[in-house]
């Protein structure tokens, strides 16, 4: 992972997919926390995740583009996030609909979302892949433990509620956090487990 040498250098650089499962909150979170690390982001849009973004979020995916934050094409294979050659630290497809992991686990990339999601596989790169459907259908189940024995980060959108969440912010920012650790980035988004909670009987 790239590092930080000069004040204002980006930390990382990350490929960031919104499909079409409910939950694009997550993936806005996802990208300002991204922001504040420091890290740039090539994001891509679907379709149906532009729906749900407005839907969800009353946004649009230019609305998501800054400094840090490039928008692609999902409809162009020629973007830099579809090749190999072009290096990032991580894929999050967040969130990531049954018909995007139904496809990756398959190989068909028929659209830059995909595409870029086999790149990372086909690299050995990171990749993590925010189911938040439910319940889960059973060939998008099977599709999920082929992926995760391929080296996929399985990482549902399923928030813990240990830290006592007091807003939908605060729920957010449980799986937001989630994906911050496997990208090894320090935060403050809620409060780490201690063994302290529990007194011991």
């Amino acid at each position: 992972m790239s590092e930080a040498t000069n004040e204002g250098e980006m930390m990382g650089e990350a490929v960031v997919a919104i499909t079409g499962a409910s939950g694009a909150r997550y993936g806005v979170r996802l990208l300002e926390a991204l922001t504040e690390a420091g890290w740039k982001t090539h994001l891509i849009v679907t379709r149906e995740g532009a729906l749900n973004l407005e839907l969800e979020c009353n946004k649009s995916p230019e609305d998501l583009a800054n400094d840090s934050v490039i928008l692609e094409s999902n409809n162009n294979l020629a973007a830099r996030s579809a090749s190999g050659s072009a290096r990032f630290d991580a894929y999050i497809v967040c969130p990531a609909s049954g018909t995007t992991i139904g496809k990756i686990a398959n190989g068909i990339s028929d659209n830059l979302a995909t595409r870029s999601a086999l790149v990372a596989m086909k690299e050995r790169r990171k990749l993590i892949l925010v189911p938040r459907e439910s319940p889960y259908a059973t060939p998008h189940l099977r599709a999920m433990a082929n992926l995760s024995e391929w080296g996929v980060v399985i990482l549902p959108a399923s928030p813990g509620f240990y830290n006592k969440p007091q807003s939908l912010e605060d729920m957010v920012d449980f799986i937001v956090a989630r994906i911050l650790d496997q990208l090894n980035i320090d935060h403050q988004l809620g409060k780490r487990w201690t063994g302290d909670e529990i007194d011991s009987q």
